[in-house]
């Protein structure tokens, strides 16, 4: 965690964020005392020094106003959120990275899905009802736009953006968004009827059937899913 980590990658699956996620699993797990607060912060505070709209989610996501966003934090978090909003398509739809114009990928890892649950914190820890609408248009884009031939998968796939109804439907308990999910669902069930690509890695977490199945047995309690290695 020190400054010679500096070449460290900042990514969810293989760098800082994901280190960060797996630490305060573990405090979430097993109590706020194994992992001390300040390790958490040593790391939190590399990523928010260089804070940019990909990671606004990450960090987002980990913390709420209870945990480990301090002052510093919020200053810096909120207008990245109004600057990831600015860049907002037309049809409701998100870049794919900065300097991407193109209105093309609706993915949990590009796009609408992914900043869903952005908009989703932000609305929960500022109380700002612009950041809820937003996540509900970005819910409508999903719904007309996401079932992809990408696969069946939670990266970029059926099941990863079903995870986007979830999200909603724990927040404001509309029953149209579990319906959504449950029809992203069927469509997951029909596994390899959609002409859909076969993945690099077909039996792995975040591109195959163990992300697809993850997500099938979460719709058993939707009010209690979680994206995996995700949510906490």
């Amino acid at each position: 965690m020190g400054s010679g980590a500096s070449g460290l990658p900042d990514e969810l699956l293989y760098g800082r964020m994901g280190y960060l996620y797996a630490l305060t699993f573990i405090n979430q797990q097993f109590g706020h005392d194994k992992i001390p607060i300040q390790y958490i912060q040593q790391v939190s505070s590399r990523l928010t020094v260089k804070l940019y709209p990909r990671h606004v989610g990450y960090v987002f996501n980990m913390f709420d106003k209870h945990c480990y966003i301090d002052c510093r934090v919020h200053r810096l978090v909120r207008p990245s959120v109004d600057h990831v909003c600015r860049l907002r398509f037309p049809t409701g739809n998100y870049p794919p990275c900065i300097g991407d114009n193109r209105d093309l990928l609706v993915h949990w890892c590009h796009g609408a899905p992914g900043i869903i649950y952005m908009l989703l914190q932000a609305y929960k820890v500022f109380g700002v009802g612009q950041y809820l609408e937003e996540a509900l248009q970005c819910g409508e884009v999903v719904w007309h736009r996401g079932l992809l031939k990408k696969g069946y998968g939670l990266c970029h796939g059926a099941a990863g953006n079903a995870y986007a109804f979830l999200a909603l439907y724990k927040l404001t308990h509309d029953p149209k968004h579990l319906y959504r999910a449950c029809m992203f669902a069927d469509w997951c069930m029909n596994y390899g009827k959609h002409g859909c690509r076969t993945p690099d890695t077909p039996f792995s977490l975040f591109e195959g059937m163990a992300g697809t199945i993850y997500f099938l047995a979460d719709l058993l309690q939707p009010l209690k899913s979680k994206f995996p290695a995700f949510e906490v």
